[in-house]
């Protein structure tokens, strides 16, 4: 009997559980109570496949700039190429209209230099090497002269070369005359380079103008040199 009675308590506890079910699915019929072993656990739908984390994104590495290729010269643009001018901005039209005072100092320089060679042959022992240095200064000179004029024309310069053995004279009268020459070179380079409407030429005959007052300047102490000496003597 009490077995009975037992076995209907847990049908009819059963049944009302199914109908509040279904009357309330969202809430708890017997709150408080363990959850019973029997209650239905909703299952996942078989279709649906378990939620895989995504992976991180890498951003794309960003893309290098293309490195810009000179391109050559066009054909027949060689000319249009730095130092292919006909005209360039030294050592161009403008310098070529001095060519003819160019070739004058060219030929002064080398006709300087003869003479004072000459002169160290019958120069004192201690005026000698002051000589011998001068006379390499115009042999520079003439050869950057020269080096002007084949920028100039792209034509080698030929000097006239004399042959003829040079008597320098006395001594002093012909310190006397180096020296005037010596300074009117300088004075000569100078007003040239007033003149002178090219840049590099200009530069040019203002660097020789201060080497020729320079050599006058070396002569004059030569000069005084020799005539401190002589009056020495005579007293």
């Amino acid at each position: 009997m009490d077995q009975t009675l037992h076995n209907q308590e847990v049908y009819d506890f059963r049944q009302y559980d199914r109908i509040w079910q279904r009357v309330a699915p969202n809430l708890e019929p017997y709150p408080g109570m363990a959850p019973r072993s029997e209650a239905a656990v909703p299952a996942p739908p078989a279709s649906a496949a378990p939620s895989v984390p995504a992976a991180p994104s890498v951003p794309a590495a960003p893309e290098r700039p293309a490195v810009p290729v000179p391109a050559g010269p066009a054909p027949g643009q060689e000319s249009l190429l730095p130092g292919a001018e006909r005209n360039p901005c030294c050592m161009g039209t403008e310098a070529a209209e001095l060519l003819g005072v160019i070739g004058g100092y060219i030929e002064a320089a080398l006709s300087d230099r003869r003479q004072l060679l000459a002169l160290v042959r019958q120069a004192p022992s201690w005026a000698r090497q002051t000589l011998r240095d001068l006379a390499s200064d115009l042999q520079d000179q003439a050869r950057r002269l020269m080096a002007a004029h084949y920028l100039i024309t792209g034509q080698c310069y030929r000097p006239s070369v004399g042959s003829s053995r040079i008597y320098a004279g006395r001594w002093c009268p012909a310190l006397r005359e180096r020296y005037h020459a010596a300074a009117c070179s300088g004075f000569n380079y100078a007003r040239s380079a007033e003149d002178s409407l090219d840049p590099c030429l200009t530069k040019l005959f203002e660097e020789m103008s201060k080497e020729s007052y320079a050599h006058a300047e070396a002569l004059m102490g030569l000069l005084q040199r020799s005539l401190h000496n002589t009056y020495s003597q005579r007293s």
